[in-house]
């Protein structure tokens, strides 16, 4: 066969390929819904493998032990807990990036657009408290109140998502910014209420590291490298202050510049000039000339971008789609034998959890919103009613990444630690069920006006 004959054969295969195989992945990769499939599909992989004749390879794996010595700091933990302390530190820092974007110029940007979502996330963490509380008060689980204040943005988010246009889409806007400021209210919780002691000596190194970087912000180093190699350091000194890990994400976060370096002016003067001379680069065959010229120009545009932009579209996706589903992956698998069934069935730590996130959520986010409108504190978005932000409530009843991890800084008895899992478990299915259901039977978004 000629290769004027072979290639339409080519290029239909590669048509195929496309159709059949690249552009759906393409398609899942950029919906909301994906990051909390990815999610699902891990905590699933995590209790199937728990319960399987290969579960003592499951938890030896988590348990095994990672030793490392950096002479300032030594860590010798077990792979479970680096992936709660490390890996989670990012997962925080896309977080806190996430909390800073809305603070400065997203619903979280003024005070009126801030008030609603900021009540809603008050009620919907203290409420569950309390429920958890009025359970567990003077027992032995007592130290777990802050597990069910969390809501789950990839769960949550998914689920609208999966409901399309029968949620609207000031919704999506109220129930993301609600999130966000309950992800806010959780790491309040974890630095202030889960911090057994304090080394004051790493505090002063902390801040210290922590200025620096601050200082070279405002100087205009733009180096990655740097950055990098700061942040570890100021997450190592972090670890060492007794103050969890995973903060030292959301500081940096919060350093984080959220201004392109470069204004819009600027980048029009700068790239015409580029333009001008890759033209008669061009003109003259100087084709190393157009190399260097097409990578400043690539410089060029990415300094019209915030870092704080760049960096959470560059970490996004890693988080969504690894960092995340392996802390399920290692923090959901739990053994559902009969016994802990029926002992979680009668435990104040599962029935707190599961009658904060499914009841507590909900009563604490309407109330809170209903106080915020009749004060005039705050306004209802835009083609939503109360009925919407009951939604919201039972939808932010998905508390199940932020919830486990709390869990593991909470107990150290594995009894309380599977019987929590199992209520967070059972409270998110319950709470994502019900969320969906509801808002279906709902009337959907009205349509557009012409």
């Amino acid at each position: 066969m000629s290769s004027n004959a072979r290639r339409p054969v080519a290029e239909a295969g590669r048509k195929f390929v496309r159709e059949r195989f690249i552009r759906p992945v393409a398609v899942f990769v950029d919906t909301e819904a994906s990051g909390g499939i990815v999610l699902l599909a891990a905590a699933f992989a995590a209790l199937i493998w728990a319960n399987s004749p290969w579960d003592e390879r499951y938890f030896d794996l988590w348990h095994a032990h990672l030793s490392l010595d950096l002479n300032l700091v030594r860590f010798d933990q077990s792979l479970g807990h680096a992936v709660n302390d490390g890996l989670m530190a990012v997962f925080f820092f896309v977080v806190g990036l996430e909390i800073k974007r809305e603070l400065v110029h997203g619903e979280l940007a003024t005070v009126r657009k801030a008030a609603l979502p900021a009540a809603a996330a008050f009620g919907g963490m203290l409420v569950p408290a309390l429920f958890y509380t009025a359970f567990n008060f003077g027992g032995d689980g007592a130290k777990g109140w802050g597990i069910p204040v969390a809501t789950d943005i990839a769960f949550a988010m998914g689920v609208l998502a999966l409901l399309g246009r029968r949620a609207p889409f000031s919704l999506k806007v109220f129930l993301l910014a609600l999130a966000i400021v309950d992800d806010l209210g959780a790491i309040v919780v974890i630095a202030l209420f889960y911090t057994e002691s304090i080394s004051f000596e790493a505090v002063a190194w902390a801040i210290a590291i922590g200025g620096l970087i601050f200082a070279l912000g405002k100087a205009g180093v733009r180096s990655v490298d740097v950055y990098v190699a700061l942040g570890i350091v100021f997450w190592a000194a972090v670890f060492k202050t007794g103050v969890h890990a995973t903060i030292a994400g959301v500081l940096l976060a919060m350093m984080t510049p959220s201004r392109p370096y470069l204004t819009p002016e600027a980048f029009d003067a700068s790239a015409e000039e580029l333009l001008t001379a890759y033209r008669q680069a061009r003109a003259h065959g100087d084709t190393e000339a157009q190399q260097q010229i097409l990578r400043q120009v690539e410089a060029l545009s990415r300094d019209t971008e915030s870092p704080l932009d760049r960096l959470e579209h560059t970490l996004h996706p890693w988080v969504s789609y690894l960092i995340v589903p392996v802390f399920a992956l290692a923090n959901a698998g739990v053994a559902l034998s009969g016994d802990l069934l029926g002992d979680a069935a009668a435990s104040s730590v599962s029935l707190g959890i599961l009658l904060g996130l499914v009841v507590g959520k909900p009563i604490g986010i309407l109330t809170a919103c209903f106080l915020a409108i009749r004060f005039g504190i705050a306004e209802l978005p835009s083609n939503t009613g109360y009925r919407h932000m009951a939604g919201a409530g039972l939808l932010a009843g998905i508390g199940f990444t932020v919830s486990l991890f709390i869990t593991g800084l909470a107990f150290d008895s594995p009894v309380l630690v599977d019987e929590a899992k199992v209520g967070i478990l059972a409270a998110s299915t319950v709470a994502g069920i019900i969320g969906f259901v509801y808002l279906w039977v709902l009337p959907g978004e009205p349509p557009e006006r012409a």
